[in-house]
């Protein structure tokens, strides 16, 4: 890391555990950190320096932007990243807070404090683990300390993790490319900090629980609320930032949360948060899903690989996305698509490492009687045992290309590329998201002709592959799985009822809290 030569630098602890849980699915092990990112002290300083990094974005930008305009010196703590799962491993996320705390107490003394967080996780035993981290660091640092914070914008924001930051900076695009700017704006809010400013942070939480096909940012209602924040951006007014959450969290702090952070009086602040408060309350009846079912689509898809004139369709495998924690291995669209005969389409990232072992033993070229999830015991993913031929597998080592991923360092472990009665299957053995069209491309598939795709993704897919598809050539797929934007057929234990849109009478009475700025 690059610093400007003065005689005292400004001395900023990196930190942060990126998880974001969701309670129905398998638990988050050391292993699965291990297999994606989990680096402490010099290694990841190494890491913020490499062209192409697997460090959180946000804490690239936080670096680059302190490095621009800041006389600092990064102090690495530690970080940890991996794709969305379950409850992560209280043994092993105690053993990670007490790595953490221990290098920032032999830190001392230190002028900030840099956290880089998602914001939904869980553990397998509390619900707001990251209101203990940031509590954690505040007692370690002192109250004159700034501690500034960056989350995804799906966090569960607790009073705790409010009172225990400087400032929370959320992003603001969904698909998710917005995270090195918000990184700088963090950087930004530290040095406000350093110079003099105070801070004040309002804060409501609404009892809307949206799903997530609802919460695109360039259209739709969460899109209108982003440009209204957008626009309360001025004046003493440094940051607003929208939480609509994570429903599969299941906690009770999940809720639509408003923060805005204001330079001196409070007051800005607070009219900021009740003025959004109260337009996405108003608008909460436009919160609902609109999918398309497994036959419709297989019908769409149909129509689309025998009539030419039919523009190219991407699927949205929605509710098995391995970015908000499903397995990556529903066969339910594939199935629909054989019966209904259609050929040609692509199909990934299809997350089974069995079926991955089993293509390499067989070799390129070669067929084989493929056993979809045969070591699975998810009712909802269906075995599928079907003859396929191994076209090619590679080591899954690449570097992402456009959206979310694009100019970071990725692992899909071993990868296979299968033709199963004529349809291209990427299986994998570490469990992503496809949201970038990388890993398809990596295999010698030509996206650009492709009719027919199939992504088991959310949303990030869209800001990875819109240079082939544009909004009105996605269909979003009403299958089974863990993440199921239809809240209805889940049951939810710990989210404080009523809330919207589960229950439809749900009420809110405006209330804005006030988390007064720190001594320094």
């Amino acid at each position: 890391m690059t610093m400007n030569a003065t005689a005292s630098p400004k001395r900023v602890a990196l930190l942060g555990l990126m998880l974001e849980s969701n309670r129905l699915a398998p638990t988050t092990t050391r292993e699965d950190f291990l297999d994606r990112l989990y680096l402490a002290g010099p290694e990841l300083v190494a890491e913020l320096d490499k062209s192409a990094s697997a460090v959180m974005s946000e804490m690239l930008g936080f670096a680059q932007d302190m490095t621009a305009n800041t006389d600092w010196q990064p102090v690495p703590i530690l970080v940890g990243r991996v794709e969305a799962g379950g409850p992560i491993d209280h043994a092993f996320y105690r053993d990670t807070l007490d790595a953490m705390r221990q290098r920032l107490e032999a830190a001392l003394p230190l002028d900030g404090v840099y956290i880089a967080n998602h914001g939904a996780m869980i553990t397998t035993e509390i619900d707001d683990p990251d209101g203990e981290m940031f509590a954690m660091v505040r007692r370690v640092v002192g109250a004159s300390v700034p501690v500034i914070v960056t989350l995804d914008l799906h966090a569960n924001i607790s009073d705790r993790m409010v009172e225990e930051a400087d400032a929370i900076v959320g992003y603001r695009t969904n698909p998710h490319v917005d995270m090195i700017p918000r990184g700088a704006e963090a950087a930004g809010l530290m040095r406000a900090i350093w110079h003099g400013a105070t801070l004040h942070t309002a804060f409501a939480r609404l009892p809307l629980v949206a799903p997530t096909v609802t919460l695109l940012t360039d259209s739709g209602p969460f899109g209108d609320l982003t440009r209204a924040a957008a626009a309360h951006i001025r004046g003493d007014v440094a940051n607003v930032s929208l939480f609509p959450g994570f429903a599969y969290g299941d906690t009770d702090k999940n809720g639509m949360s408003i923060l805005a952070t204001s330079l001196g009086a409070s007051g800005p602040a607070v009219r900021s948060v009740d003025i959004l408060a109260r337009q996405a309350w108003n608008d909460r009846q436009r919160y609902r899903p609109k999918l398309t079912s497994l036959a419709d689509a297989a019908e769409q898809c149909w129509q689309v690989a025998n009539i030419p004139e039919r523009r190219a369709i991407i699927l949205a495998d929605v509710a098995d996305n391995p970015g908000g924690g499903g397995l990556g291995n529903t066969t339910a669209i594939l199935r629909h698509l054989l019966n209904r005969g259609v050929r040609g389409a692509l199909l990934g990232l299809f997350h089974d490492p069995a079926l991955v072992r089993d293509a390499m033993a067989c070799g390129e070229g070669r067929s084989f009687t493929a056993s979809l999830n045969r070591d699975s015991d998810d009712k909802e993913a269906g075995r599928l045992d079907i003859e396929a031929t191994v076209e090619r597998v590679l080591d899954g080592e690449c570097v992402g290309r456009r959206g979310i991923y694009a100019g970071r360092v990725m692992d899909l472990g071993p990868t296979a590329l299968l033709d199963v009665a004529g349809i291209k299957v990427v299986a994998n053995t570490i469990r992503t998201q496809c949201a970038d069209p990388v890993f398809f491309e990596m295999l010698g598939l030509d996206l650009a002709r492709a009719r027919v795709v199939v992504v088991k993704s959310r949303g990030h897919f869209r800001s990875g592959f819109d240079e082939f598809f544009g909004p009105e050539q996605v269909v979003e797929v009403d299958g089974p799985g863990l993440c199921s934007p239809v809240l209805t057929r889940f049951a939810f234990h710990n989210i404080r009822r009523p809330f919207y849109p589960v229950d439809e009478d749900a009420g809110w009475s405006p209330k804005v809290m006030v988390f007064p700025a720190r001594r320094r």
